[in-house]
């Protein structure tokens, strides 16, 4: 399967280069990059030092001297002063968000909150805010699992604002009365399937949302955000993504339907490239799978619709659907055991509906999978809907993976899996806690293709030291080139997508950063401060630090 065609006329001629002499027919480059340190991410040749493109894609790479021959009159040099250049970073998994105009994010200076200083804290922003404005605050562990924090407790605070407590992992909310009705709930709401509007002994709602009761609700508020103040929140994300070096990006599209998706970021236009993957939400009457059917797979050149993602499970923060209080704080527990036993989101059957689904529509497959249960009952309906010979070639994705325990990997290489992991999800346990959890070492020494997304704050270079030093379990940890190829070549992989881009060869993309520092080198405490010098997208600049 292939997302992006080639021109073939093209490829026959790149295919000559640099190994061979220019001939006549060989194209002029627009820009040529001279005195870098490239590093490829192709095994066939790992390091360069100079690139040159032509109609948006690597026309060679190789010396300073074979490359620079190449230049005609109007062809642009850039002297990369001896900097690292890397091809542009994939995020493999990526929500862009969007909300209701003017909505206000309070910063507790704390992962973890407990309740007097988050209620101090929304009181101050609820005093000095305009009247309707929404206002949301994430919260950790100690506020979701403490009962007495629900839609009366924000209702104390204000009725005249809509206020919406978050977990981390995004798959809770609290919500006061106003908050639930700017999304449309009403108590007469039924509980979709995979999802719970929790309700106390009088079945009266108590603001408490779980999994694709939240997809739902954050939906509804997204779809009436007008489509000016929509597209502005995109552009100011996928500009964000351009200054990092990301120059790629597979977005998990739970704000936006992918109809309206593709059009917004056609009419913004996106700088970068995007990967819009369907992610619907549910009804009470089961998944809704028509979503997204029928929209153009290329809207333009830079974006592609394709691919499904569903919940397998929740996550530990929130035990999926358990009743908040009645399951262990996963601070203080064993993590991998809470691994081991987090409760899945849809009966063995609905796992076997996606499958079939996956298969009579060509359409990729994603997988939110956290937990072991989740991940081994997936093995299963695998291999009993044809196994390696019917799954290997089919690049089923299991995004997390943390619940991949030793004796599910086999079977997991053997059905062709990638493993899509968020390095950032490393850093909120502590240091070295668990045993099992969220392999990456493991995973890449038995074969199993693993890609990186940062599933939150889109700094590329704090997920790589994260990879490398993988804080809760240091065993896990991998080299700095394999999380760059992880971050890049597999990234690219994971969605079909390795004969245009993830390296940088002849005929592939120009999609490359110049860093500020050197990844392979530079002090790992250093690493999230690195800076892209220079962004290119298909040879074209669309971030420019003007250093260079």
């Amino acid at each position: 399967m292939r997302l992006f065609p080639r021109s073939l006329g093209l490829l026959a001629a790149l295919q000559l280069l640099p190994a061979g002499p220019v001939t006549a027919a060989a194209p002029t480059p627009e820009l040529i990059l001279t005195h870098g340190r490239i590093f490829t991410a192709d095994p066939a040749r790992p390091e360069a030092q100079a690139l040159a493109v032509a109609d948006g894609r690597v026309l060679a790479i190789g010396d300073d001297q074979t490359v620079a021959a190449l230049a005609g009159p109007a062809t642009r040099k850039i002297d990369l002063k001896g900097h690292r250049v890397i091809p542009g970073f994939n995020d493999a998994h990526y929500h862009l968000s969007v909300e209701p105009r003017g909505a206000v994010q309070v910063d507790l200076q704390s992962l973890d909150p407990g309740w007097p200083a988050l209620r101090a804290a929304l009181l101050r922003e609820i005093k000095r805010t305009p009247t309707g404005t929404l206002i949301e605050a994430d919260i950790g562990a100690t506020v979701f699992n403490d009962r007495s924090v629900d839609r009366d407790a924000l209702d104390a605070l204000s009725t005249r604002h809509p206020l919406i407590l978050s977990t981390l992992t995004g798959h809770a909310e609290i919500r006061n009365t106003p908050a639930l009705a700017l999304a449309g709930i009403t108590e007469q709401i039924r509980d979709p399937l995979g999802g719970r509007y929790e309700r106390d002994v009088r079945g009266r709602l108590t603001g408490v949302l779980r999994e694709y009761a939240v997809i739902d609700a954050d939906r509804a508020m997204a779809d009436v955000t007008p489509d000016a103040e929509a597209s502005r929140q995109l552009g100011r994300q996928l500009n964000e993504a351009a200054r990092y070096g990301i120059t790629s990006l597979q977005d998990m599209s739970n704000y936006l339907d992918p109809a309206r998706a593709s059009r917004l970021l056609a009419g913004i236009p996106t700088p970068i490239r995007v990967r819009v993957i369907r992610m619907p939400g549910t009804t009470p009457s089961g998944r809704n799978i028509a979503e997204g059917r029928g929209v153009a797979p290329h809207p333009t050149p830079l974006i592609i619709v394709n691919g499904t993602k569903w919940f397998a499970d929740g996550v530990a923060l929130e035990s999926t659907m358990l009743p908040r209080g009645t399951h262990p704080d996963w601070r203080g527990a064993n993590f991998d055991e809470l691994v081991r036993e987090l409760p899945p989101t849809f009966p063995d059957s609905e796992l076997g509906a996606m499958l079939r689904e996956s298969r009579s529509d060509h359409e990729p497959l994603m997988v939110h999978v956290s937990g072991y249960p989740a991940a081994a009952a997936l093995l299963r309906a695998m291999e009993s809907s044809g196994g390696p010979a019917a799954w290997a070639d089919k690049r089923v994705r299991f995004e997390h993976g943390d619940g991949l325990f030793p004796d599910l990997i086999p079977r997991t290489k053997a059905l062709g899996i990638v493993v899509v992991q968020n390095p950032l999800h490393f850093a909120v346990l502590g240091e070295d806690v668990l045993k099992l959890s969220q392999p990456v070492r493991t995973l890449l020494d038995a074969g199993v293709p693993v890609a990186f997304g940062s599933d939150g704050p889109p700094n590329p270079y704090l997920n790589l030291m994260l990879a490398i030093t993988h804080p809760h379990q240091h065993s896990q940890g991998i080299t700095r080139e394999e999380a760059l190829i992880a971050y890049t070549r597999t990234s690219a992989y994971a969605e079909f997508a390795e004969g245009d881009k993830g390296t940088l060869a002849p005929g592939k993309y120009a999609d490359l950063v110049v860093l500020s520092q050197d990844l392979l080198t530079v002090p790992l405490a250093q690493l999230p401060a690195t800076k892209s010098l220079l962004t290119l997208v298909g040879g074209r600049v669309v971030y420019d630090a003007r250093q260079l």
